[in-house]
């Protein structure tokens, strides 16, 4: 079995001139230095030779397969420096493609960054206080008393300490029912004039369905003056409205 050494050689550097990707360099080690590649066919038929055929036969094949083993390795060497060349070409300080927006503020958190933003141009300071408060601050401290009907457990998330049996501790804790326990934080803390709006979640024990949650935000204000008067609620709360709503 004679075979055209020459054009062999020829057509295997035509395909691995022509590729130009590391998968396509892969195929073409398959299919002439795989098992079942076209070398292996031929080192295969060597046994159909006469032991005069065979050396020179065997010098050939070897040649071959180191010839198409050089010709695989230099072809990598010159995609990957072809690849580098194209990534030294590139100018960094080019502008970048803007990226996406991924997501946007929930609705909530923007109603309320709005509403804050508003009375900021009135002159009020946004204070946000505990989630977690004490009795005197969610109820006495707001003059509300002892027997009324919200500081009952079915009204109010109280928080039971550890080591407290079920009387009433000295002082409990709960989670606020709404924001006014800020207000006695702020004026523990500072002297009038104040004026303070006062956003955050407050909790009930409320039946849960389409207008109702056991959460809730909510967003109030108080102005401590000289001389402030129901003339300046109203216009404070007109001015407010016609910004939020136009």
């Amino acid at each position: 079995m004679s075979f055209d050494w020459t054009a062999i050689e020829q057509e295997a550097q035509k395909e691995i001139n022509r590729v130009s990707s590391g998968e396509a360099i892969e195929a073409l080690r398959i299919k002439y230095l795989g098992r079942q590649g076209l070398l292996a066919e031929i080192t295969g038929s060597i046994s159909s030779l006469s032991a005069s055929e065979r050396p020179e036969f065997g010098k050939k094949a070897n040649y071959l397969k180191n010839k198409l083993t050089q010709l695989l390795e230099e072809r990598v060497s010159q995609l990957k420096e072809n690849e580098s060349q194209g990534l030294e070409a590139f100018d960094i300080t080019l502008p970048g493609e803007p990226i996406p927006q991924a997501g946007t503020l929930h609705p909530i958190t923007q109603t309320i960054q709005e509403i804050t933003a508003i009375f900021s141009k009135l002159g009020f300071v946004t204070v946000e206080g505990p989630e977690v408060e004490n009795e005197y601050n969610n109820f006495s401290g707001l003059n509300i008393p002892l027997d009324h009907p919200s500081r009952d457990a079915f009204d109010t998330f109280y928080i039971k300490s550890p080591g407290h049996q079920a009387t009433r501790p000295p002082e409990r804790f709960l989670l606020r029912s709404h924001t006014s326990p800020v207000q006695i934080r702020v004026m523990k803390e500072h002297k009038p004039p104040l004026a303070v709006i006062v956003p955050g979640k407050v909790y009930r024990p409320d039946a849960v369905d389409a207008s109702h949650s056991f959460v809730f935000h909510q967003i109030e204000g108080f102005l401590v003056d000289q001389e402030v008067s129901f003339a300046d609620l109203k216009g404070t709360l007109t001015a407010f409205a016609q910004r939020l709503f136009g």
